[in-house]
């Protein structure tokens, strides 16, 4: 097999770009979509105004074209669109439904705007028809699995269209006629194929080619299967697999066009290929990458990807437009191949190869991560020891390589999850996972992935009666439901969280959770309870012996009767917060807690004690070398002298700030008051 489709002319041209060649065929299907668009609505009709976008449905199916046609028809009519085009696919390679939620998510962050993390489908399809309301956009809503779905995502909005791909009809939407697709013309069918085999072999038998259409039944997959197979046979005659199609169609019933040319040209791949091909029914998403296909099939990635490549010549795979090597299955070869691998294949194989998989899939995960490491010798080293193959030469291939496959890897970890006997490599998984995301997106930005993951995370830990990791995963859901301000959410993901931490006997967990129970009622405004949930936390630290996080807690504890008002508590727990870090020789943790003690004291009216506080503080943010931290306690003081009646040396505190802040220069740009104004809430702040 070669990646070539050879025109016994002299032309010749790669498969893909025979299969990416115009758009064949469908001229009336596009007439009739392009006129239902100007076509009177019943609204109208009524003399109402139509309340939603107008739907046009192309079912038929897959295998079938029904995708080219949709994708055709919007290059046709995009410049009426000036806000662009949406594309989502509504099910997974193997036909399970896209939950609606996952679909708009996807849809919102095309048009770039925020998708609060765990957000509810509610909220995210109602922020789709918000952001739709005043545009002008195409959605192209491929794959359609029921009407519900796309009923969820319709634009409240009469100027923008909808282009949905189905295999049939979608009852309960109104006032959508389908456009139902069947094969493909005699010409436009030879065309195709001609696009494949070159002109010649065709030409010299029009009769045999005219009967390979007909064995195909006009069916666009059957054709190009058709077609890779012969390209890759330059010798053999149209006529010889026009009889063979003919033939096994008479020997009874095959299934489609499709399955029938699958298994012929199945039937004729090298024994290593066709492990291959049927192996790949395994990959998350219907995506596949060299690496996958190595893992799943044992060979080495260069063998994988000479193999991908002949399989792309065949029409058995397809190319992804990608900036990295990366292939699907047509979604009407998909049920085959899983039915060959299961047929064919011995559960055990099956799931050893899931588990190469997984494994390589981590390895890629870690290596992923270490790069960005690179500054400690001992990562540099764990990196070295890795296989080459698995390695990435610098942190832009890696994050490149992790853009690029996240939709996978994330199919990754629910399949891992969906397979109950791979828990263990389940867990490693998405441990790497989301350790790289941290390190390549940071926290914020992947905070959507993030609780994807956690999530699954979740799902593990309780099938499988891990209390600790259940506890992990409750603690970092809330703490992202904290972030994106859903606090009653979060609270009741801590206590949770406080519950598994016990059951686990994890001290560690269950003082984390209470501190987090308590950050909670802080931001609730229930400083009460906040105060007494860091006290519990505390007091599990104290019996730890962590007198460093002890000292943080202190500070937790004081912030709360801070905002409460009740500064003599507040000033109790900071003095003791000061001790504890003077102890455990943390000078800037030192420094700071000192700079909100002179701050309660200032509240408290008591500003001979705050102005003393205060240049003990400075002195301390000196040796830390803090000048930002400095510059603020210098205002600090400038405040207090104006309320002791001493303006003069208020202004000299203020020019030495300015100062300090020219020095440091333009880096952070809060202001030394705003600084000040957050000494307290990064005191407060939980631990890493």
């Amino acid at each position: 097999m070669t990646d070539q489709a050879v025109d016994t002319d002299g032309v010749r041209l790669s498969a893909h770009e025979a299969a990416q060649d115009h758009f064949l065929g469908r001229t009336r299907e596009l007439k009739e979509l392009r006129a239902d668009i100007e076509r009177a609505g019943l609204d109208t009709l009524s003399g109402r105004k139509a309340p939603r976008a107008r739907v046009l449905l192309i079912a038929g199916r897959p295998g079938s074209g029904r995708t080219a046609l949709a994708e055709e028809l919007v290059r046709q009519i995009e410049g009426r669109y000036p806000d662009g085009v949406l594309r989502t696919r509504l099910s997974e390679p193997d036909g399970t439904p896209v939950p609606v939620g996952r679909a708009a998510r996807d849809l919102l962050a095309a048009l770039e705007l925020p998708a609060p993390a765990g957000a509810a489908e509610d909220d995210l399809t109602e922020a789709l028809r918000t952001a739709l309301a005043d545009r002008r956009a195409v959605l192209l809503l491929d794959d359609a699995a029921g009407a519900e779905q796309v009923d969820a995502l319709l634009p409240e909005a009469p100027e923008c269209l909808v282009v949905a791909v189905s295999a049939g009809p979608l009852t309960g939407i109104a006032d959508v006629r389908p456009c139902t697709l069947g094969g493909l013309d005699t010409k436009s069918a030879l065309e195709l194929l001609t696009r494949y085999t070159g002109t010649v072999r065709i030409t010299v038998d029009p009769r045999s080619a005219e009967s390979l259409v007909e064995a195909c039944q006009g069916h666009p997959t059957a054709l190009v299967l058709a077609g890779g197979w012969l390209a890759a046979r330059p010798k053999a005659a149209v006529s010889d697999l026009a009889k063979r199609l003919h033939t096994a169609a008479d020997d009874g019933p095959d299934g489609t066009p499709p399955a029938r040319v699958f298994r012929h040209v199945l039937a004729d791949l090298p024994g290593p290929a066709a492990r291959m091909l049927r192996l790949l029914s395994l990959a998350p998403a219907g995506l596949i990458d060299p690496h996958t296909a190595s893992a799943i099939a044992g060979c080495s990635v260069s063998a994988a990807r000479a193999g991908l490549d002949d399989l792309v010549a065949l029409g058995l795979l397809r190319a992804v437009d990608s900036p990295l090597p990366q292939y699907d299955v047509p979604g009407c070869l998909h049920p085959l191949l899983r039915a060959c691998a299961e047929s064919q294949e011995r559960p055990a194989e099956l799931q050893l190869a899931r588990a190469r998989m997984l494994e390589r899939t981590v390895r890629l995960l870690q290596s992923c991560r270490a790069i960005t490491e690179t500054d400690s010798p001992q990562a540099r080293e764990k990196l070295g020891a890795m296989p080459a193959e698995v390695r990435f030469p610098n942190p832009r291939a890696a994050a490149d390589w992790l853009r690029v496959r996240r939709p996978a890897l994330l199919a990754c970890a629910r399949l891992a999850v969906a397979d109950g006997e791979l828990d263990t490599l389940a867990r490693r998984l998405m441990s790497q996972l989301v350790r790289a995301m941290v390190a390549h997106e940071g926290t914020q930005a992947a905070a959507p992935d993030l609780y994807e993951v956690h999530s699954l995370v979740l799902d593990v830990a309780k099938r499988r009666g891990l209390a600790r990791e259940e506890a992990a995963a409750l603690l970092n859901l809330g703490d992202v439901d904290a972030q994106t301000g859903r606090t009653q959410a979060a609270l009741a993901r801590y206590r949770l969280a406080l519950a598994a931490g016990r059951r686990a006997n994890d001290p560690y967990a269950t003082g984390r959770a209470m501190e987090s129970v308590g950050g909670a009622y802080q931001e609730l405004g229930d400083y009460e309870r906040a105060a007494d949930w860091f006290g519990r936390a505390l007091a599990e630290r104290l019996a730890r012996g962590e007198r460093e996080q002890a000292a943080r807690l202190y500070g937790r504890i004081a912030t709360a009767h801070t905002y409460a008002g009740r500064y003599g508590e507040a000033l109790r727990n900071w003095r003791a917060a000061v001790a504890g870090y003077r102890r455990g020789g943390d000078v800037a943790a030192h420094a700071r807690a000192l700079s909100e003690l002179a701050r309660v004291q200032e509240y408290a009216g008591r500003f001979e004690e705050s102005l003393r506080t205060c240049h003990e503080a400075v002195e301390w943010a000196r040796r830390a070398d803090d000048l930002r931290l400095q510059a603020a306690l210098q205002l600090r003081l400038a405040d207090t002298l104006d309320h002791l009646g001493d303006p003069a040396a208020a202004r000299l505190h203020r020019a030495a700030a300015g100062r300090m802040l020219e020095e440091e220069g333009p880096e952070d740009e809060a202001s030394p008051k705003q600084d000040a104004d957050a000494c307290e809430i990064r005191s407060a702040s939980s631990e890493d």
